[in-house]
């Protein structure tokens, strides 16, 4: 995953995720790229949920975003890897 995110007016990979139009001020445009920022995104979104991330986001100090979003896709990458229920695309996970 990429520190540093150049945008070309396209979506974020969150945004093109969740297929939404990324505004500008996107809470997740700086941390998950076009190209596999929406792979980052999908296991996040997965297991901690999308709102969550950005309330996470929206509360810490910027300068720990970079660290909070790294630890958070290591996080839901290794569930997702050793939980089979999360690991099966065709599983439908509800919101708890």
């Amino acid at each position: 995953m990429s520190c540093v995110v150049e945008r070309d007016g396209g979506p974020c990979g969150a945004c093109k995720f969740l297929r939404r139009k990324c505004v500008k001020g996107c809470v997740f445009a700086p941390y998950f790229d076009s190209d596999q920022g929406a792979a980052h995104f999908a296991a996040v979104h997965r297991v901690f949920g999308a709102s969550n991330a950005s309330k996470l986001l929206l509360r810490i100090p910027p300068h720990c975003c970079l660290d909070a979003i790294v630890t958070l896709c290591y996080e839901a990458l290794a569930k997702c890897i050793t939980d089979p229920i999360l690991s099966s695309p065709a599983t439908p996970l509800f919101e708890r």
